[in-house]
């Protein structure tokens, strides 16, 4: 991974969620943000992915939600 993806996820609290992504994802962001040819076009992706990381319900601008685990509550009784 990129030392200034390392360095963005860490700085705004975001590792913890980027790392619960599955990882299927993780490398698409990766791949995605380091195939920009220009430095803006990686900053601007770069910023894509922390926004979906906090909004948590974005991946590559699709909407996306997280898959619920068998063993989690439902909200059923």
């Amino acid at each position: 991974m990129p030392e200034f993806v390392e360095d963005a996820l860490a700085s705004h609290g975001l590792w913890e969620t980027y790392l619960g992504r599955p990882a299927y994802q993780r490398n698409d962001y990766i791949g995605w943000i380091t195939g920009g040819r220009q430095e803006a076009t990686r900053r601007r992706r770069l910023e894509q992915m922390l926004e979906e990381l906090r909004r948590g319900d974005r991946y590559m601008g699709m909407s996306w939600r997280p898959r619920q685990s068998p063993s989690s509550p439902s909200a059923d009784p």
